[in-house]
């Protein structure tokens, strides 16, 4: 996961395919020396856990088992490439910081170590959100420990909002639309202002319509997959999102991705009353030249049409294991600690306003005092977090931008629901059995 919380890197995937084709990975190794016994090496990206948070998750491992912890951060950029490699050495970190759609690429070929019969125990009593488990498992097995939550919800400027008449946040889809009327009306002048912001690459956010109506990206019968993007339900979603995006965002938006211009500065500067975006972005939209305070800025998770949030992309990452680290007992154990309830209730969300990986965390966090507004709808979205299909092939659908050609082809009127679904199945029926 990057700091934007929503790129999963495939660079190297083929490399992955071949290096580990017919390698048997899938148990651990024998022990390591005893000279190197009491180190355990973990690989975290920058941009995730933070150093204190790291700190603090080391520290409760050396006093329960002894053992060192030498700790290496990464950068996003070029790291499947390093993971690759790493993967298929006899000597690999003994825990690796994932994005959550990277595992099952991983998993497929052999790379990561089955932590199945550990599932239990590192669950600690508590029950993970479904949409990161999800993402943790492949063919049924568990191959990655929830590391942390970035749902995506709405972010809204509540003075642009108040300007409009509207001072509560909407309960029901009717409503929102309703909010989103008046705040166009008040702003029609501006061709360049948008009631509320959403990019036509932006398939994270474009997802939560298709869900909401009962369609998918693909599904999975036996072993095969099959796209599902021009079934009944996915094209009602996909038009519904094309008039929403249509109607409330800029015209220029519908071929743009989130960062080309970056979203985050266009409704810093005022220029979009409304956003979807990971809880991340509140800092940095306060922190950009911007018009904007933290105390002007909500957050709800978008009502769907059943009056419940729709489902959300789950944005996140996950811890794994290498399936031929030598400390394979000493790694669960560290695992174990930085997925404990203590260490996501008191550690991830109050030092870095990330969601806790389970159900039970979420709700307790409503309680802290950290809770603002601004966070509020970050919690609703978690409950809702839905993955992208567990395929192999995943990662290759992601590096082709896929999904990016298919909403900004039908945000733009380029193709029809029903054309960019049949063109999009073909692609994906290629590419998630690879």
């Amino acid at each position: 996961m990057k700091t934007t919380r929503r790129t999963a890197f495939v660079a190297a995937i083929t490399a992955l395919v071949v290096s580990l084709a017919g390698c048997s990975m899938g148990k651990p190794q024998a022990s390591a020396s005893a000279s190197d016994s009491k180190t355990l090496t973990v690989w975290s990206m920058n941009g995730d856990l933070s150093p204190e948070v790291l700190n603090e998750i080391n520290a409760r491992f050396t006093k329960e088992t002894g053992a060192k912890v030498k700790l290496e951060m990464h950068d996003w950029d070029g790291i499947t490439t390093k993971v690759t490699t790493a993967l298929t050495t006899s000597t690999p970190p003994d825990v690796i910081d994932v994005g959550n759609t990277q595992v099952s690429g991983y998993a497929a070929n052999g790379g990561l170590l089955d932590l199945t019969s550990h599932k239990s125990d590192l669950e600690q009593g508590q029950t993970w959100v479904k949409g990161l488990e999800d993402s943790a498992t492949y063919d049924g097995k568990l191959y990655g420990v929830p590391g942390l939550l970035a749902p995506f919800a709405v972010l809204y400027n509540k003075k642009i909002w108040a300007d409009a008449g509207i001072t509560t946040v909407p309960t029901t889809y009717d409503e929102l639309e309703k909010d989103l009327d008046a705040i166009k009306a008040k702003h029609a002048d501006d061709s360049s202002f948008s009631a509320f912001y959403l990019c036509g690459q932006d398939w994270y956010s474009a997802l939560q319509w298709i869900w909401n109506d009962g369609g998918n990206i693909a599904k999975q019968s036996g072993s095969k997959w099959s796209g599902s993007l021009e079934s009944e339900d996915s094209v009602t979603g996909v038009s519904d999102w094309k008039a929403f995006q249509n109607k409330y965002s800029a015209p220029a938006s519908r071929t743009l991705a989130t960062d080309s211009p970056d979203q985050t500065q266009i409704f810093a500067d005022g220029k979009a009353a409304t956003i979807i975006a990971p809880s991340s972005s509140i800092g940095t939209a306060v922190n950009l030249k911007s018009q904007v305070t933290k105390d002007d800025i909500g957050s709800f998770a978008i009502p769907g049409k059943d009056g419940k949030p729709q489902p959300t992309f789950t944005s996140g990452s996950d811890w794994v294991i290498p399936a031929k680290s030598a400390k394979s007992d000493l790694a669960i154990k560290w695992v174990k600690i930085a997925a404990s309830p203590d260490i996501q209730e008191n550690y991830v969300f109050p030092k870095q306003f990330l969601n806790p990986n389970t159900v039970e965390g979420n709700e307790h966090i409503m309680k802290s005092s950290a809770m603002t507004d601004s966070l509020k709808g970050y919690v609703d979205s978690a409950k809702a977090a839905v993955s992208t299909p567990m395929a192999a092939g995943w990662l290759k659908v992601e590096g082709n931008k896929v999904m990016e050609t298919y909403f900004s082809s039908v945000a733009s009127g380029t193709s029809t629901p029903q054309q960019a679904g049949e063109k999009t199945d073909a692609q994906l029926n290629d590419l998630l059995n690879q």
